[in-house]
């Protein structure tokens, strides 16, 4: 087994669970960004950062059966669960794993919407430019979600809140 499947099994068993795709893309992106040794290369894409090697690795953990994802229809799309299963806590117990706590940003972000973890991993991207700067960029590759200043405001003082 590969380290970073063993650190994303981490990940499953500090969150419980996940429910969403894009949910799941962005909390390791930005855990990431904080520090927390995820080695998933990401790109700019649709939603925001997006990593396909994050992608085959769930499929694979999945595939071994040490992550489970629930396939809900929504009627117009369809919303995965992701939770880790007995196998793969039992895989953990038996793989040393020394990782940071990162509990409490997992469940920070837990809390949080898709929508609203978007905006803050597409901040974290784009980290490198000035405040006013990055809000611009937001507003450039983001303009359909329309984010408001206030929005904007609370995804910056997240930012710092995860960072300390």
């Amino acid at each position: 087994m590969l380290t970073n499947h063993a650190k994303l099994m981490q990940f499953f068993s500090v969150a419980n669970e996940v429910t969403g795709r894009k949910k799941l893309q962005k909390m390791i992106y930005i855990l990431q960004k904080c520090g927390m040794p995820f080695e998933e290369k990401y790109e700019f894409h649709f939603y925001g950062p997006y990593s396909e090697e994050l992608t085959l690795r769930v499929e694979e953990l999945c595939n071994l059966g040490f992550i489970h994802e629930e396939k809900e229809d929504k009627s117009n799309y369809y919303q995965y669960h992701y939770t880790i299963t007995n196998d793969g806590e039992e895989f953990l117990h038996q793989f040393a794993m020394d990782m940071p706590d990162f509990s409490s940003q997992v469940e920070a972000m837990k809390g949080k919407s898709s929508r609203f973890l978007e905006l803050v991993a597409t901040m974290l991207y784009f980290d490198g430019l000035s405040t006013e700067e990055n809000i611009a960029k937001v507003h450039t590759v983001k303009p359909k979600q329309k984010y408001t200043n206030e929005e904007i405001q609370a995804a910056h003082a997240f930012i710092e809140g995860l960072k300390q």
